[in-house]
């Protein structure tokens, strides 16, 4: 009976002006639909538990959480201030902000070639790869298992022997091995690592002070876990295997967050680069980090380090407009932001099975879609948005 009321529901959501006689009963049609996505994915097996956050570059519009930390029946609830792994989306949250302040400060430049910022490639058939093709998955390297020991310098030698396959620049190809040189980039750019880096130059001015890489371990922290690559359960370590060989700073893994911390850095976006009076990136630096570049015979748009449509893009749902952008996370993280429709969607998870792409991409992609569609411009003035 209750899935026939939540079809209602979701059958109802394009007619929800004329349908809904108070603003109290569409809040609760609202909790209940995103509630019900999130419910039958815990009992479908999908996930432990999540969090999703709707907002604008107001704040937050709607919040929901669910489940727990893990599959231990007393382990503690899942908030949105959960600490979680947001694995990839640490390459649109660390790595690529990191480079777009680089470039603003005119420390780097796009079509700066890899090799010079790593001689390493000199003399290899890579030479011709830039910045750009490393921002947009279109350098043609190889992903790489990186072993334990002298794991950045091993990764180097390993990549620089690969053997040419497609010239840099047209095809796209997904490779976390381009954000783990961008973000050794970083440390050669500053001097300093990537995560301290981050912590100056985003995470503190903006208050994200739940986000971080290599979180202390603290037996009191709620921190929601992963699965290893064992199946064994991992809390506040790093799922992703590269980004653990690499002592967890890593620019295509390792940042930790919480939903809520990740609402602030996208409404700064949403702000063209501004939050609460404190300045982060210029207007034009955001325009241009969310610019469209076009790859693979115009079937893959890409943005710096940002998706807009791909084999990737679940997020964006069905009714997010062409200018939006977002990303995923094998961990069960994504996010995707509508500048156009001023609207955002984060959902980050502890995913429990990883063999289910498929109907993991449905759930993010339902998410979304429901998402936008009862939050438009003219539901948003029905609910005052909260500051996380």
């Amino acid at each position: 009976m209750r899935i026939i009321c939540i079809l209602c529901i979701i059958f109802s959501l394009s007619f929800h002006q004329t349908v809904f006689a108070s603003d109290e009963l569409m809040e609760a049609e609202r909790t209940n639909t995103i509630e019900f996505l999130m419910e039958k994915a815990i009992s479908d097996g999908l996930i432990i538990g999540g969090v999703v956050v709707v907002g604008n570059h107001n704040g937050i519009l709607h919040s929901i959480s669910k489940g727990r930390i893990s599959p231990a029946p007393d382990s503690a609830p899942i908030s949105e201030y959960t600490l979680f792994d947001i694995a990839s989306l640490t390459k649109v949250f660390a790595t690529a902000p990191a480079l777009m302040k680089l470039l603003e400060q005119g420390r780097i430049s796009l079509m700066d070639p890899l090799t010079r910022w790593f001689p390493e490639f000199e003399g290899s058939d890579h030479e011709d790869i830039t910045i750009l093709n490393l921002l947009t998955h279109t350098s043609g390297l190889n992903d790489i298992a990186i072993p334990p020991e002298e794991p950045l310098k091993t990764a180097i030698q390993k990549v620089a022997n690969q053997k040419i396959l497609k010239l840099p620049g047209n095809r796209f190809r997904y490779a976390d091995i381009n954000f783990i040189l961008l973000g050794e980039l970083v440390h050669r750019a500053t001097g300093i690592s990537l995560d301290r880096f981050c912590q100056e130059q985003f995470y503190t001015p903006l208050k994200m002070y739940n986000t971080m890489f290599t979180p202390p371990q603290n037996p009191l922290a709620v921190i929601a876990t992963t699965r290893g690559d064992g199946n064994e359960l991992l809390s506040g370590q790093v799922q992703d295997e590269n980004a653990r060989h690499l002592g967890g700073v890593a620019g295509h893994a390792g940042l930790f967050s919480t939903a809520f911390d990740l609402a602030r850095l996208v409404r700064m976006y949403l702000n063209d680069g501004k939050l609460d009076n404190t300045r982060i990136f210029s207007e034009r630096v955001v325009k241009q980090m969310t610019a469209p570049y076009f790859f693979s015979n115009g079937n893959v748009v890409r943005g710096l380090g940002w998706d807009i449509y791909s084999p990737y893009s679940a997020p964006k749902g069905r009714s997010f407009s062409e200018m939006s952008f977002g990303h995923t996370g094998y961990s069960g993280s994504s996010v995707w932001i509508d500048p156009q429709s001023d609207l955002f969607v984060i959902l980050l998870t502890s995913r429990l099975d990883h063999r289910g792409t498929r109907q993991f991409n449905r759930l993010r992609s339902n998410i979304s879609t429901l998402a936008a569609m009862i939050y438009s411009s003219a539901d948003k003035a029905l609910t005052a948005p909260k500051m996380p």
